[in-house]
């Protein structure tokens, strides 16, 4: 191996190098680094998948980039004589360098790491680096052509593996944090590149060919590899490599969406969707079923026997889905059937019918019958209605006292329910402030240019002693029409300010608190005294409030709402334009109203960057408000997709959404941005 033959019988064969191939080479060890690195990175995320699923993705890209940098790397290099390659061998070169990149990926993702780790870790890769080469270079075959290493670049190669392997990963441990911003992959990736390249090429420099002296040579130089299969080699390297990347974003995507949106012991959707779904579409007809007193079956059988009569009974309810229906459950012992369409609205109370009579056999569970105790509440939408009045409906008549759970199908009747649950409610909210059934909840918004939160949106919740958690499309419109959001608004108001004087007294941090101001509210001068009297008792200084109003505060008087809104301004409070580009006229009400905000609304955000539409629209509305240095929102961000696409097309937007977090409360909030600022930047942090 390191013995040279006799210059008697051999002389010395040289070869020439194809630099654009070295380059390309070089450039595919760089990405099936920076694949590995993609993958790796996702292993130290919580996840649906095992860790291990990640590491091994990230093993067979660094593997096969390496053992594809290596043949590409052998096709630059020209030699007057026929090569050719054993198969076997070929294919088995690949093997060692993805064990060494898993064990290798392994050590450095430890919880618990030491120098020693790091010295295992890059020990590993850099020996499987190197026995990919030379096993890959065993596989070599040239007619009379024999071959010997010079010890000294032999060991150096070796060393140069293990000494750059240990630094790409220790640097990648070290900066793990933020291996999510691209610059930040690309130097890890470039260094793991620089290790493998390295490596092939001074250990390419170690070997030296000698063919006997009289045999002919070739007119020439002749590729080891001829150009067809240097092409196909090439073209299946990369494709796999960013077909990996594909499928790993793909599977983030998939296993975030179903954990967000999927109930995981019934896989129905939840209400999560539910309620997504109510605001952004248009919904005819709406089926609740009630499965009541499954807590005496808790009781007596447990949790476990409670969560197969779920899931038996959830099987039932697929099976007498209508086609154009979608099912939901909605808590613990609620489904829900909806249907978009006019027609479809007969389909589905017949398809309750027949569902009523499955319900009134017992189900079989674990060898045991249960006879469940069960109601449907059904209603229609009526031509001026909205589809959020579906749901407060059939809660109106799942709360009327008259109620029977005996499998009955029961339709809204106004005369009837109305009162009831909404009566229930006005009657209630005064009793839901003191006693705090009520409550504030914050969503973090998030400036991409300073990479961190620079203020919240205080939002309304209500967990019901009696109805549960109320959805806010649901209680707000009710209160909103009886007259209740100006008092329910009011101690918002105090609740926030209150949150803010003890978020500076405890020195944590100085964040503008943005809340919503309803519609026929703004004009009035018991909200100016009111947000004046707040601050002022609570030594907060108004700057760190923010009134959001929409276009209906002041398509009724604008000149009221002119007035108004200077009135905030000169006090020092901040004014946002909320859901801006919903209604007809907002650019000429955005000429005459003093705003200090644009919140670009989440409808325009949803189809962004694969809508052509939606991205040219919100486009022109950054523009416009950067023009009118208005400080920009964007609100309904959830995929990292929307995210870097917001941040390409805006100066510095302020973007908030579930990318970032859901809403939170007042400690959370502090615990969120601690973790998130500790973290530099971290995981959802854009570049």
């Amino acid at each position: 191996m390191f013995s040279s033959p006799s210059t008697a019988q051999y002389e010395v064969l040289q070869g020439e190098y194809s630099i654009p191939i070295v380059a390309l080479s070089v450039l595919i060890a760089w990405a099936a680094a920076y694949t590995a690195l993609s993958m790796n990175e996702r292993s130290r995320k919580s996840s649906f998948f095992h860790q291990n699923l990640w590491l091994v993705l990230a093993a067979i890209s660094m593997g096969i980039g390496i053992w594809s940098m290596h043949f590409i790397g052998m096709s630059a290099l020209s030699l007057p004589v026929h090569m050719h390659y054993d198969r076997v061998l070929t294919f088995i070169s690949v093997v060692p360098a993805m064990i060494a990149s898993f064990l290798a990926f392994y050590f450095s993702s430890r919880s618990r790491r030491t120098k020693t780790s790091y010295l295992v870790a890059g020990l590993v890769m850099g020996t499987g680096i190197s026995t990919m080469h030379y096993v890959g270079m065993a596989a070599m075959k040239m007619d009379g052509v024999i071959y010997s290493y010079q010890f000294g670049l032999f060991a150096l190669s070796v060393v140069i593996a293990v000494v750059v392997s240990c630094v790409a990963l220790y640097v990648f441990t070290i900066l793990q944090h933020q291996t999510e911003r691209f610059s930040i992959r690309v130097v890890i990736a470039l260094i793991l590149g620089v290790a493998v390249s390295s490596m092939h090429f001074i250990g390419m420099a170690a070997v030296t060919f000698y063919v006997p002296i009289n045999q002919s040579l070739m007119e020439g130089m002749a590729h080891s590899m001829d150009v067809s299969f240097l092409a196909k080699s090439v073209a299946a390297s990369m494709a796999l490599l960013f077909g990996l990347l594909l499928v790993s974003s793909v599977l983030d995507r998939y296993v975030a969406h179903q954990l967000r949106y999927f109930d995981s012991l019934t896989r129905l959707p939840n209400r999560r969707l539910f309620e997504k779904n109510v605001e952004n579409l248009s919904y005819d007809a709406l089926a609740v079923w009630h499965l009541h007193d499954l807590e005496s079956l808790n009781r007596a059988n447990g949790y476990t026997f409670v969560d197969e009569v779920i899931k038996e009974t959830s099987r039932l309810l697929k099976s007498t889905k209508p086609t154009l229906a979608d099912l939901y459950r909605l808590d613990g012992h609620r489904f829900a059937y909806v249907a978009r369409d006019p027609k479809e609205g007969r389909v589905l109370q017949e398809a309750m019918e027949k569902t009523a009579e499955l319900l009134k056999q017992p189900l079989l569970v674990k060898e045991q019958q249960v006879k469940l105790e069960t109601v449907c509440a059904f209603s229609t939408i009526d031509v001026d209605d909205q589809s959020a009045d579906l749901y407060s409906r059939v809660i109106a008549v799942l709360n009327h006292p008259t109620i029977q759970f005996q499998h009955e199908i029961v339709r809204y009747n106004p005369t009837i329910h109305t009162q009831s649950f909404a009566q229930s409610l006005i009657a209630d909210v005064e009793r839901a402030m003191a006693e705090n059934e009520l409550y504030v909840v914050y969503q973090p918004k998030v400036s991409t240019a300073l990479k961190k939160m620079v203020g919240v949106e205080a939002l309304l919740r209500w967990e019901h002693p009696e109805h549960g958690f109320l959805s806010p499309a649901v209680f707000i419109p009710i209160l909103e029409k009886n007259n209740k959001m100006m008092d329910v608004t009011d101690w918002i108001i105090d609740q926030v300010c209150q949150q803010l004087q003890a978020w500076q007294i405890n020195k944590e941090h100085d964040w503008l608190v943005a809340v919503n101001i309803p519609g026929n509210y703004v004009t009035s001068p018991r909200l100016l005294h009111n947000v004046v009297d707040r601050t002022g008792f609570y030594g907060v200084d108004p700057k760190y409030l923010e009134l959001e109003i929409t276009e209906t505060s002041f398509v009724k008087t604008i000149d009221g709402a002119i007035e108004a809104v200077n009135h905030f301004r000169e006090k020092g409070f901040g004014v946002a334009l909320d859901d801006f580009g919903t209604g007809v006229s907002s650019l000429s009400y955005l000429k005459k109203i003093p705003i200090s905000t644009l919140k670009i609304d989440k409808s325009f955000v949803d189809g962004v960057p694969q809508s052509e539409k939606d991205s040219a629209i919100i486009q022109s509305i950054i523009s416009l408000g950067e023009s009118l240095k208005l400080k920009v929102v964007i609100e309904g961000v959830e995929t990292k997709e929307q995210v870097d696409y917001l941040t390409t097309t805006c100066n510095s937007p302020v973007i908030q959404g579930y990318y970032y977090s859901k809403p939170l409360k007042a400690h959370e909030v502090v615990e969120w941005y601690s973790s998130s600022t500790s973290a530099c930047h971290s995981s959802n942090f854009v570049d």
